[in-house]
């Protein structure tokens, strides 16, 4: 029975291909069977035994049978399984065609095939580079045999081989994109493979390298020739603009001013002539340079990376400049109405500070003051609109450059914007003009410049004082042309006369000696007054009228010389602390010539 069991296990595991191998293993179990029979019942008849036998093969066969049958069953269902996979993955692939279009595998330019799925972690975009670089560089050996592609079978892979190498992995789900199965999808790959590598080897061969070196002479050459005929050309020309020097140039004049001479206008044009060569060279470079990496392939990618690096700075900016002009011309039209309203403004200023036009409450003074604040306020609102259309000005970096201009110029401009506020408030005010003659403090001067910041004055000395404006508002200001102009100013001067003079006298003296003065006003009169009786004297003080204030010093002198020359022809003294009315001998302070 165990042997009979073995039977039915080999049944069991057995297929239509074993049924040589089984009826080997039946005559041995039957042969087997007879020796056993004869050791184990020696008393049974050989004929029932093999009787038994012949039963227990018949069950044998029918089992085989069975088995036979649910193997095929197995078989079938397995089948039918592999089958409904597989046209799931077809739907699945043809649903994705739309939204996958597969990564390229290029080569040099030219396009090979695509990968659509990924293999072993690799995502479709890696393995299709990976296979470009291992192509490019296979294609540039110079012992390249295109011939030596072969294919390789496994379960699961058929690679595609290069001597050992492994050049591109196809699995079945790559031919499944590729509607085709993975064996033929591989001889579609190696014929393309092949006849790429022959295009590479005929690329990179040794007489392709032969002229690759003979192009880059020839372009180092060219390069050379070019660079010297600028030279040479830079050279003839700047001999020509010397000889200009003495027969086409001619000095540039502005208000007979010379701005630019000859000699200037020479060493001007040799410069921009030195640029412009310069220029000129640097365009042979970038177009040179980029020519000589581009003839090998191994530098080719310096080549574009070289001209890039050159001319997408270029390619930005003139972009830039193209979408810049309308902003461009936004400015324009906002510059040119504001230099027109400031026109308009400074011709309405000329009219009143003419006085052809008149404002209640305005006065004429005011006019260009008030033009300068207007004006100020104008181009301050001109920035203001022209701010957004500058090139950068949405930047953090522009607007943060901005902040720090502005807080730099709030922290060290207190005393200059406070000079500022000062001298507007001073045009105002009015309290003098250019040329009035002024004392400020204990500097008297006359007015000859006022600016936002200081004012200056010059002294009956000739001295130049500047005053800064905040310093004026802080101080008193005496302005001797303001009543000079209107009603005339008053001089005075005090002389102390003894009290043995008579007060009538001594005015009429004085008056005498006001009128005698140049610069004085006959009308109104001078008039005198005492202005103390001390105890040695009376004070007397003489007044006249004057409007030259420019001549203030010499008026005073004219005058003092006066009130001696008169008194002393009327053989009065002019007492001073040091005389005394009394006399003990003392000789008198008259001159001697006048007594």
């Amino acid at each position: 029975m165990k042997k009979i069991s073995i039977l039915l296990l080999l049944l069991c595991l057995g297929s239509t291909g074993m049924r040589a191998q089984l009826k080997d293993v039946l005559k041995t179990l039957i042969t087997d069977i007879k020796d056993s029979s004869q050791l184990e019942i020696p008393d049974t008849p050989t004929s029932i035994r093999l009787k038994q036998v012949e039963e227990e093969l018949q069950v044998a066969k029918i089992n085989e049978a069975n088995l036979k049958m649910e193997t095929e069953q197995l078989k079938l269902a397995l089948y039918a399984a592999d089958s409904m996979k597989l046209s799931r993955q077809r739907r699945r692939i043809d649903s994705l065609r739309g939204t996958n279009q597969g990564m390229p595998v290029v080569v040099e330019g030219d396009t090979l095939f695509y990968v659509y799925t990924k293999q072993g972690g690799h995502s479709p975009a890696e393995r299709a580079k990976d296979f470009s670089e291992k192509m490019e560089h296979l294609g540039k050996t110079y012992n390249l045999n295109p011939d030596s592609v072969y294919i390789e079978h496994s379960d699961n892979e058929t690679d595609l081989m290069y001597h050992n190498k492994m050049l591109v992995s196809i699995t079945d789900n790559d031919a499944l994109w590729q509607n085709t199965t993975r064996a033929e999808l591989a001889k579609e790959y190696q014929d393309i493979v092949i006849d790429k590598l022959k295009v590479l080897k005929e690329k990179h061969s040794l007489l392709q390298l032969g002229m690759r070196i003979f192009w880059f002479v020839m372009v180092l050459l060219l390069q050379y020739l070019l660079y010297r005929l600028t030279t040479w050309l830079y050279k003839k020309f700047k001999l020509r603009i010397l000889s200009w020097r003495n027969t086409r140039l001619k000095a540039i004049s502005l208000h007979n001013y010379e701005l630019l001479d000859t000699h200037k206008q020479v060493r001007i044009l040799i410069f921009f002539s030195n640029i412009a060569r310069y220029i000129l060279i640097g365009l042979q470079l970038l177009i040179s340079v980029p020519i000589l990496f581009s003839i090998f392939p191994q530098t080719k990618h310096l080549a574009m990376k070289i001209f890039s690096y050159l001319w997408n700075p270029m390619k930005s900016i003139l972009k830039d400049v193209v979408d810049y002009i309308p902003d461009l011309f936004t400015i324009f039209v906002i510059y040119f109405a504001i230099r027109y309203i400031i026109k308009g403004i400074k011709y309405l200023a000329n009219e009143i500070e003419s006085g052809k036009l008149k404002i209640s409450g305005f006065y004429q003074d005011w006019a260009y003051p008030t033009f300068h604040i207007i004006r100020f306020l104008l181009y301050a609102f001109m920035i203001a609109m022209i701010y957004p259309y500058l090139p950068g000005s949405n930047s953090g970096v522009f607007q943060g450059i901005s902040v720090f201009v502005g807080l730099i110029i709030s922290l060290g401009s207190s005393t200059v914007i406070g000079n500022i506020i000062a001298g507007l408030v001073i045009t105002y005010m009015r309290p003098f003009k250019i040329g009035d003659r002024i004392k400020l403090n204990e500097t008297t001067g006359n007015v000859i410049e006022k600016t936002p910041f200081v004012t200056r004055l010059r002294t009956p000395k000739n001295e130049l004082v500047t005053i800064p404006n905040s310093f004026i508002m802080s101080s008193h200001t005496v302005n001797y042309s303001t009543s000079a102009r209107d009603l005339g100013l008053i001089i005075h001067s005090e002389v102390t006369i003894g009290y043995d003079a008579p007060w009538r006298k001594v005015h009429q003296l004085l008056m005498d000696a006001a009128k005698a003065t140049p610069s004085v006003l006959s009308e109104p009169e001078p008039f005198v007054l005492e202005t103390s009786l001390s105890d040695w004297y009376p004070v007397y003080q003489v007044n006249a009228f004057i409007r030259d204030t420019d001549r203030l010093p010499q008026i005073y002198s004219d005058l003092h010389q006066n009130i001696q020359d008169k008194f002393n022809e009327a053989g009065v003294e002019i007492m001073s602390p040091q005389y005394i009315a009394t006399r003990d001998g003392n000789k008198s302070t008259i001159p001697t010539d006048q007594q």
